[in-house]
């Protein structure tokens, strides 16, 4: 069995819209103690947009912690108290312009369970229609269409490096290269 670290003390080194930074002082299993630098973060939703002839919507934004511009799937931080189905839905809305009538919960995943404990909820969504997007203040998106065949080769060319974009594409692939 995997014993636990207990925390003995924890410092709140930031506090920030997005993410806090806190340092626990644990006590591990052999009795020694260390320290874990924590990043707080209050989750994600994801969603993965199919439309009627098998494309998926996808967004290229600019990500400033990498200096690049990504393709990803729509996506975006959970307000507090929100449930991580109606982000998932409000954010297709606002990066995309479309709504679905059909939503259907994939799956959850820690992104870096080593230092941050943010959890995403992937969703995928089917369905789709097309009205007009709000993104928010300061966020410059453009929307695009692609094959399930293109975003493999994306992915495996290095041209997606998003995280929960590829397992979106990777959890939805089987169901769209079926003929």
């Amino acid at each position: 069995m995997i014993p636990k670290e207990e925390t003995i003390k924890t410092d709140m080194i930031y506090k920030g819209k997005i993410i806090n930074l806190r340092v626990d002082t644990v006590k591990l299993p052999d009795e020694k103690s260390g320290t874990r630098e924590i990043i707080e973060h209050p989750g994600a939703s994801c969603i993965v947009p199919i439309t009627e002839n098998k494309k998926i919507i996808m967004v290229k934004q600019f990500r400033k912690p990498i200096e690049e511009i990504l393709i990803e799937i729509p996506a975006g931080k959970l307000d507090e108290g929100e449930d991580p189905y109606d982000c998932a839905i409000r954010e297709l809305k606002e990066e995309t312009g479309y709504t679905a009538q059909n939503v259907e919960y994939l799956f959850s995943f820690y992104t870096s369970a080593g230092f941050s404990n943010e959890m995403i909820y992937l969703y995928v969504a089917k369905d789709l229609i097309l009205g007009e997007a709000n993104p928010d203040e300061g966020e410059y998106i453009e929307v695009e269409e692609y094959s399930i065949e293109e975003l493999l080769e994306m992915i495996y060319n290095g041209q997606i490096k998003d995280s929960k974009t590829i397992m979106g594409i990777l959890a939805v692939k089987d169901s769209l290269l079926k003929k």
